[in-house]
């Protein structure tokens, strides 16, 4: 990849609130050290949800950190943050929620502009409507498998970017016949672990919104192959829909592709840590960064 065609790779990372203690820490060293980290690489954004966010879908997360605290964070480093409000099954009645709506209240107040991930139409017009100074995001949870319908979706206004589903990420015959507006809203989900051929993937997101409205439901159980043993970034690797750093720098830059979503808020900061050394992190300063991070005692290993 030629110096005059490089471009900038735009991390959407997972834990605006998940890990917030994670980021006071990382974040500082990220600002302090950027030569530690790849310069054809920026962290554009962080996203994440609150514990017991009724608006809240994806994944289930426990995320506890005060709102002003992650606000103010986000703006300290100028890093967007982006609520993510990606339930599918929100309701009339849902839209005033006390908690939700407080908590868009104080993100419009963001000095950086502030993004919300959606799913539902009905939620995401409620927010057009009474908030103005957010972007929107449509969410992965959409599950969109056929191209049409991502091409569609990439057409709606309502949007700056939309997450296709992962099973779309190496459809280079359909991707690099997009124009260039609808690949500057793309925004690649990278390192997903899920079985390539499963079918229960909505289902699976459908389950997480019922139990963010309070709905007494089961986990959903997933019977894919290799479920049972949950996340693990190895086999994410072998994933035929994995994207990684020579992918981005070899095929989607240069083809005009500049996002790339990190996913793993339901995981821990462990993890999280080794994807931004994966991602991020020239592989001569990885144990720089590592031992900038335990030693601050961020990680518990066991």
């Amino acid at each position: 990849m030629t110096e005059e065609n490089k471009t900038r790779a735009h991390y959407h990372l997972p834990g605006l609130f998940e890990f917030h203690d994670f980021y006071r820490v990382f974040l500082p060293l990220y600002r302090m050290h950027r030569e530690f980290f790849y310069e054809w690489c920026e962290i554009a954004s962080i996203y994440g949800s609150p514990q017991d966010c009724l608006w809240g879908g994806g994944r289930t997360s426990d995320g506890q950190a005060d709102s002003k605290g992650v606000l103010k964070l986000m703006d300290d480093f100028g890093i967007s943050p982006r609520l993510t409000f990606s339930n599918s099954l929100i309701r009339k009645e849902h839209l005033s929620d006390k908690k939700c709506n407080s908590l868009c209240g104080i993100f419009q107040n963001s000095l950086v502009e502030t993004g919300i991930i959606v799913h539902s139409d009905l939620l995401l017009h409620y927010l057009e409507n009474k908030f103005s100074r957010f972007y929107f995001v449509s969410s992965t949870t959409k599950v969109l498998t056929d191209f049409k319908d991502f091409e569609a979706e990439l057409n709606r206004d309502d949007f700056k970017y939309v997450v296709p589903d992962f099973r779309l990420n190496k459809r280079f015959e359909r991707l690099k016949g997009l124009s260039k507006n609808q690949k500057d809203k793309v925004e690649f989900l990278c390192n997903e672990c899920c079985d390539f051929g499963c079918t229960q993937r909505a289902s699976c997101y459908e389950n997480v919104s019922r139990k963010n409205l309070g709905e007494d439901v089961a986990d959903h159980e997933c019977f894919s192959r290799d479920g049972a043993e949950g996340y693990r970034f190895s086999r994410a690797m072998k994933n035929p829909g994995f994207i990684g750093i020579n992918d981005i720098q070899e095929k989607y830059l240069p083809q005009g592709f500049s996002n790339f979503k990190i996913e793993g808020r339901g995981l821990g900061s462990a993890i999280l840590l080794e994807f931004i050394l994966y991602y991020m992190t020239r592989p001569e300063c990885q144990l720089e960064v590592r031992e900038a991070i335990y030693l601050d005692s961020m990680l518990d290993l066991f």
